[in-house]
């Protein structure tokens, strides 16, 4: 597999018919005993002939369902789907998946693994060997046939995934974030070859669909890039890549993609008329609020950053600061807005007048300011505080306040309580037995 890049800057070719179409596809999980989380809604897209286009967005958006719909396993609850012209009624045929877990069988040997397609597909022992070979080689693992994956890198097993998917010569290549279990520097080998294998047209595919959560990735190596949303997933935005290959992470236009990706996942959603004015653009906000599993050293550890670059950060540069990608960095980030010690406005986070005396004062005078914000800004928090200062006995069963599930799953439900609980700690706003999963106030005034 070749490690240099195209020394021409060749652009794509121009996509062609639509191999893939989803049109208004929504799909539920069924919760026992509460309503349905719907995990996508409304959604429609394309995959045109020789086009690479990313799914990007935030973990719990829906991108790898939509994924595995296309494929055929897993059948959503409305709309349709068709590839190369047939509706996906079972697993589709010519359509290939790589994942994110190797998944490769440890009791079979490099030529077996990638034989297996094949063999599923009927074809002679002769031919099975053949083109099994003739993927190794292409993929750059010539020489390791008889290997087992105990015995090669983590790049290398991903490599034995590729080659397993192109053995059956798709046309339709579902790629499900297939450089995230691989270190930096494996996953940008892995990455630059696979796209000077596209450029130089030797990969016997039509179209790639690559599902990530990295900006620069998808910036990288997409033709088209579509944004999705949360709760339930939606496509937010589609972005066009005209920058020809192979691209430079460090060219002007690359950059301003990037920022430009950055601002529109961090944009404000329109007030809502609903809305308290204090709350107004801020997202999330609610009973059901769904707060992610940040840790309170984590949120001061990322002030700290911002405070470094003078109070105001663009999020790259500050993604590139901290090793953070966005399923890391959005989080925090969010949680700093949320309590009202940063504001994040066109791809940029700045430190409130709250954020900026976080930074400068002790671990006592931290804790209170924290404390006083998680109770201010944060609507669960809120109410437990409330009704263990209104209770004679300061106390009240965790069970109490666990009705978010009627809203989000009971996994998210869970996660809330569990953040709001270990927030409050931090803030001595209240205490918690994990014993007899009671909350209550140490020392009520």
């Amino acid at each position: 597999m070749s490690h240099a890049s195209s020394s021409a800057a060749l652009p794509s070719p121009a996509p062609s018919e639509a191999l893939v179409s989803v049109q208004k596809v929504r799909h539920l999980y069924h919760k026992g005993g509460g309503s349905d989380l719907v995990v996508l809604d409304d959604v429609n897209m394309t995959l045109g002939g020789a086009e690479i286009v990313a799914l990007l967005g935030r973990s719990g958006s829906g991108k790898s369902t939509l994924l595995r719909i296309i494929a055929g396993l897993l059948r959503p609850t409305e709309g349709e789907v068709r590839v190369a012209g047939r509706d996906v009624l079972g697993p589709a045929d010519g359509v290939a998946m790589v994942f994110q877990s190797f998944a490769l069988f440890p009791w079979l040997t490099v030529l077996e693994n990638v034989e297996l397609g094949l063999e599923a597909q009927g074809a002679p022992a002769d031919e099975r060997r053949r083109r099994a070979l003739a993927a190794i080689d292409l993929i750059g693992l010539d020489g390791f046939e008889s290997a087992y994956p105990k015995e090669i890198s983590g790049g290398m097993r991903q490599r034995v995934g590729l080659a397993r998917a192109l053995v059956t010569h798709p046309q339709i290549l579902l790629m499900d974030e297939p450089f995230s279990a691989l270190d930096v520097l494996t996953a940008e080998t892995l990455r630059t070859d696979l796209i000077d294998l596209w450029v130089e047209g030797r990969m016997p595919i039509k179209s790639i669909l690559l599902v990530t959560h990295n900006i620069e990735e998808a910036v990288l190596m997409s033709d088209r890039i579509l944004v999705f949303s949360s709760n339930p997933g939606r496509i937010a935005a589609e972005i066009k890549i005209d920058l020809p290959r192979p691209r430079d992470r460090d060219d002007p236009a690359f950059r301003a993609l990037v920022d430009e990706i950055y601002a529109r996942m961090t944009k404000r959603p329109p007030p809502q008329q609903t809305a308290a004015p204090r709350e107004a653009g801020i997202p999330g906000v609610g009973i059901d609020m769904i707060l992610p599993r940040v840790s309170t050293n984590t949120i001061a550890g990322l002030m700290e950053e911002i405070a470094a670059f003078d109070g105001k950060a663009d999020l790259p540069d500050l993604a590139e600061t901290t090793q953070m990608e966005i399923d890391e960095l959005f989080p925090v980030a969010e949680t700093l807005q949320l309590l009202r010690f940063a504001e994040m406005e066109a791809g940029d986070i700045r430190l409130t007048a709250d954020g900026k005396a976080f930074v400068e004062m002790g671990t006592d005078a931290r804790k209170q300011l924290f404390g006083r914000n998680l109770v201010a800004y944060a609507p669960l928090a809120q109410r437990i505080r409330r009704v263990l200062d209104e209770r004679a006995n300061h106390r009240a069963p965790k069970l109490r306040f666990q009705d978010g599930e009627d809203h989000m799953s009971e996994e998210a439900a869970e996660e809330t309580m569990r953040t709001v609980i270990n927030w409050a700690r931090y803030g001595e706003v209240f205490a918690y037995d994990e014993a007899s999963e009671t909350l209550s106030l140490e020392n009520p005034n």
